[in-house]
C-alpha cells in the first residue's frame, strides 16, 4: 500500500511543513509528501493522484485540520472507484480538528501508530457535489463560521478562540434564521431557529459538544434545532451546548426539536449559506444526504 500525505502549510496559523515532513520521512522513508498550494488543492491532487495510478491501494493522511480532512476526503469520494482499496487518515494540526474528537482519548498525532493503524467504515454526507465527513451547520452556526474563516489568524482573536470571536460576533444578526427542513421526505420544521445542525460526527467548533447522540456509521443523519431566544437566555444555554446536554435537561426540552434521518434538506426560502465541516458553502436550498459507509477511516494503533 503507498502512503501519501498531503499536508496543509496553512494549518493551525503558522507553517509547520518543513518539521513535519521531517517526521513522516523518519518514519516511514518512502512515503510520498505533497503540500498543499490553495484553497481545494488537496481535493484536486487526491483526484488526479488516483487518476494516474489506476489500481494501487493507498492510504492518504490528511494533515490539516477539518478543512483538509474534508478536501481530501472529497477527492477520493470524486474519483471513480475502480475496486482497489482507498483509504482516509488524519493527522490534526488545525485550529478545531473536531472529527478525530469522536475517538475520545485515542491520539491522532501519533504518526507511527497512524501508520500501523487499522481502517474502518464511516458515513460521509453528500451536499449536492461536496462532500463533508463531520457537520453541517446552518443559522448562527453557520454565521460563527463565517466569522471564524476571517479572524482564525488573527492573534488574540483567532487561533483556539476564533470559535468564540464568531459566537459574539454572531449575537447580533444570526440569532434569527427562517427556513423550511424536511428528514426523510417529511416536513419537520417551518419557521424560524436559532441554529440548525445536521452531524455525522459529535463534534464542532473547537470542542463544542453539538450532536452527542452522533453514531459516524449507522447510515442516519442527527439534526437539531434550536429556537431563537434573547442574547442572555443563550448566554446560559451555550455552556449546555458544548458540554453535549441540550438534549438531556428537562427544562431545555421546549427550546431543542432532534431528529434522525438519512436525507435531510434545508430551504432558507432565500439565498444564504451553510458551514459543510467549517467551509462555508452558499447557496438557495441544501439537500444532504448520507452515504452509509462511504470511507475507510483509520484509526491508530
Amino acid at each position: 500500500m503507498k502512503h501519501v500525505f498531503v499536508v496543509n502549510p496553512c494549518a493551525g496559523g503558522h507553517d509547520g511543513s518543513g518539521e513535519l515532513a521531517i517526521k513522516i520521512h523518519d518514519i516511514l522513508r518512502e512515503a510520498e509528501v505533497y503540500t498543499t498550494v490553495a484553497p481545494r488543492d488537496a481535493t484536486r491532487f487526491v483526484r488526479r493522484w488516483l487518476d494516474d495510478h489506476a489500481g494501487e491501494a493507498v492510504r492518504f493522511y490528511a494533515c490539516g485540520g477539518d478543512g483538509t480532512l474534508n478536501e481530501v476526503v472529497s477527492g477520493v469520494m470524486a474519483a471513480k472507484s475502480d475496486g482497489r482499496s482507498v483509504e482516509v487518515a488524519c493527522y490534526p494540526c488545525g485550529s478545531g480538528d473536531d472529527f478525530v474528537r469522536y475517538w475520545q482519548g485515542v491520539d491522532f498525532t501519533d504518526i507511527a501508530a497512524l501508520v500501523d493503524g487499522e481502517a474502518v467504515p464511516v458515513d460521509v454526507m453528500r451536499l449536492g457535489d461536496r462532500y463533508c465527513v463531520n457537520t453541517l451547520n446552518y443559522g448562527f452556526e453557520a454565521a460563527v463560521c463565517y466569522t471564524m474563516a476571517t479572524v482564525r489568524r488573527v492573534p488574540l482573536v483567532g487561533g483556539s478562540m476564533a470559535y468564540t470571536t464568531g459566537i459574539v460576533a454572531s449575537l447580533a444578526t444570526g440569532r434569527r434564521n427562517r427556513c423550511r427542513v424536511t428528514v426523510d421526505g417529511e416536513l419537520w420544521l417551518d419557521g424560524e431557529v436559532l441554529l440548525l445542525s445536521v452531524a455525522n460526527g459529535q463534534y464542532a467548533g473547537g470542542g463544542y459538544h453539538c450532536a452527542p447522540r452522533a453514531v459516524n456509521d449507522d447510515g442516519l443523519l442527527e439534526v437539531m434545532a434550536v429556537t431563537p431566544m434573547s442574547v442572555a437566555r443563550f448566554a446560559k444555554l451555550i455552556k449546555y451546548y458544548k458540554n453535549g446536554e441540550l438534549l438531556d435537561r428537562e427544562e431545555l426540552r421546549a427550546l431543542v426539536s432532534y431528529r434522525r434521518g438519512s436525507r435531510v434538506v434545508i430551504d432558507p426560502l432565500r439565498d444564504s449559506y451553510v458551514a459543510t465541516d467549517g467551509e462555508i458553502v452558499p447557496g438557495r436550498r441544501f439537500e444532504a444526504e448520507c452515504l452509509h459507509r462511504a470511507i475507510n477511516f483509520v484509526i491508530p494503533k
